[in-house]
């Protein structure tokens, strides 16, 4: 087996991550990937198996990259627990989300494509049954108010809060966007 360079496997899949974004899953081959990572042409066909993989491999890295990092998780723990607080943590998760405009729109292409692929189906699942489930932890273990179904409610809202966001920006203006925010979580929020 040939030893194969983490950084540039990294990089392949951050390309594939891009080149969905852009062209869509159909777009999504060998070659675009190795030209988006600016590598000899058949370099990522020697870093994954099949097409399937790369898509499977870009769903994690998706969510490797949406994750926020230590001083936010740290931040959302300051503060007072109240629907105020639960607005600023909402905007920062919307903000954060939309700033990764192509991990978002490549996501949205992989759902779309996890209805045909087992495989991917069931890696989107797990990432994203985990990334509810930790965000519900987080939520509950911080004494933020609201339960269970509040974090879920607010997660549903917030995800096609972002699709419009980055799909029809004309749609929603920032300070519209602003105001849905602090409505949902009042009203979601006990």
């Amino acid at each position: 087996m040939v030893r194969q360079n983490v950084a540039r496997r990294a990089a392949l899949v951050d390309a594939a991550i891009e080149v969905l974004a852009r062209e869509g899953a159909r777009g999504l081959t060998f070659r675009a990937v190795d030209a988006q990572a600016r590598v000899p042409t058949g370099t990522a066909s020697n870093y994954f198996a099949s097409r399937d993989d790369l898509l499977t491999q870009a769903g994690g890295r998706i969510y490797e990259r949406l994750q926020p990092d230590a001083a936010t998780v740290a931040d959302s723990l300051s503060g007072p627990r109240d629907r105020d607080r639960i607005a600023v943590l909402i905007q920062e998760v919307v903000d954060r989300v939309s700033s990764f405009r192509s991990g978002y729109l490549a996501l949205l292409e992989l759902r779309l494509e996890a209805t045909r692929r087992p495989e991917l189906r069931a890696v989107l699942t797990e990432h994203i049954r985990a990334d509810v489930e930790a965000n519900i932890r987080h939520h509950l273990d911080s004494g933020l108010p609201g339960d269970a179904d509040t974090v879920v409610l607010l997660y549903l809202a917030m995800n096609w809060l972002v699709v419009e966001r980055l799909t029809l920006p004309d749609v929603f203006g920032e300070e519209e966007i602003a105001r849905l925010v602090t409505s949902a979580v009042e009203r979601l929020v006990p």
